[in-house]
């Protein structure tokens, strides 16, 4: 039964492989800015985002939630995680995001994930008063993830995320669900070694949103004195959802050195597709450094590129362990380059119990 539920998973990672090869997956980068809800594709936790996210394959713990939540089952009892992202840096966004993962039963874990952007304090401006002066609003982007993850055997781990969007300003706001789903694949080339790894997962499905509140309404008044409303009707946006397929090999270099490549391809519905290559050294689980870059057309050109990302990703990480019980705390950074502004730092710690 095993040996069929791996050449199962086996059959669609190929498959998966296969289609980037034919051109299946072509980007969509006339459609850049149709979607809404784009905070969904800003990964808030800094261990993952040290490479770009080029471990699908191997994300492990509470960083899978965001980028394949079947890495969420290598969770062995609880993990705490808090991170803060400055977003561009110098633009004033900041992103605060909390998680929580806890074993359930023999091979399953749930999870929580919070994500908030705040975008500080921006003053409110009318026809009459387009200077403002007469107060101030503050925008509020919020997510939270509910996942599963399981262990179907030594090799296949597979896992699902529930997720809440909000979006809200004073007088309009939107609301809705979207969905996550993700595999992982491990193997080697021998008994003792997992050091091969794929991984493939489908990220913000979700049915058309749209926006609604007193915002979108309108009152004037008539020659005749009388009041009028008018509402305008909110256009319907998706979610920017993609897939995500991954592999990644670990290199034992000694007994306590670790070198493990990562690729990653991204297919974007409403973007250019993404090439990921990551790099990442690990001194036992005390000490990790790791560097990313993400590729999609044009990037190196600043006047023809379609983000403010240019590719580089870089990333540290230092764990403490606890006594022996396997208990530990650990710090993480991550930097992104961008252009303009000053690059996005992050920043993170995690408890592991």
């Amino acid at each position: 039964m095993k040996k069929v539920k791996n050449r199962i998973i086996v059959g669609l990672l190929v498959a998966g492989m296969g289609l980037i090869s034919t051109g299946s997956f072509a980007g969509n980068p006339e459609r850049s800015g149709a979607a809404g809800a784009t905070e969904l594709l800003i990964n808030p936790f800094a261990r993952s985002a040290g490479w770009g996210g080029a471990n699908t394959a191997g994300v492990r713990g509470l960083d899978a939630q965001f980028w394949n939540v079947a890495g969420l089952a290598f969770t062995k009892k609880t993990e705490i995680a808090f991170n803060h992202t400055q977003w561009l840096k110098g633009s004033g966004i900041n992103i605060n995001s909390f998680g929580l993962a806890q074993h359930v039963g023999q091979s399953g874990v749930i999870g929580i994930g919070i994500m908030s952007m705040g975008f500080g304090d921006i003053e409110y401006t009318t026809t009459d008063l387009p200077e403002g002066g007469i107060g101030t609003f503050s925008p509020q982007f919020f997510n939270m993830g509910l996942s599963y993850s399981k262990e179907f055997s030594n090799s296949i781990y597979g896992g699902i995320t529930l997720r809440v969007i909000s979006e809200a300003i004073a007088d309009v706001k939107t609301q809705g669900l979207g969905f996550d789903a993700g595999i992982q694949y491990v193997t080697g080339f021998n008994p003792d070694k997992d050091n091969l790894k794929f991984g493939i997962s489908l990220r913000n499905v979700s049915a058309p949103l749209k926006y609604s509140g007193d915002g979108l309404a309108i009152r004037g008044t008539l020659q005749n004195g009388a009041s009028l409303g008018l509402e305008q009707k909110s256009g319907e946006f998706e979610l920017p959802s993609l897939i995500n397929i991954g592999v990644s090999y670990d290199f034992k270099l000694a007994e306590m050195h670790r070198l493990t490549t990562a690729f990653n391809f991204t297919a974007n519905s409403f973007s250019q597709n993404q090439y990921i290559l990551g790099l990442e050294y690990g001194f036992k689980s005390l000490f990790m450094l790791r560097a990313g870059y993400v590729y999609e057309g044009d990037v190196t050109d600043s006047e023809l590129r379609t983000t403010a990302l240019t590719g580089l990703n870089v990333g540290l990480s230092f764990e403490l362990p606890l006594g022996k019980s396997g208990k530990a705390v650990g710090l993480d950074y991550a930097y992104r380059a961008t252009n303009p502004f000053d690059g996005c730092h992050s920043i993170g710690a995690r408890l592991r119990l």
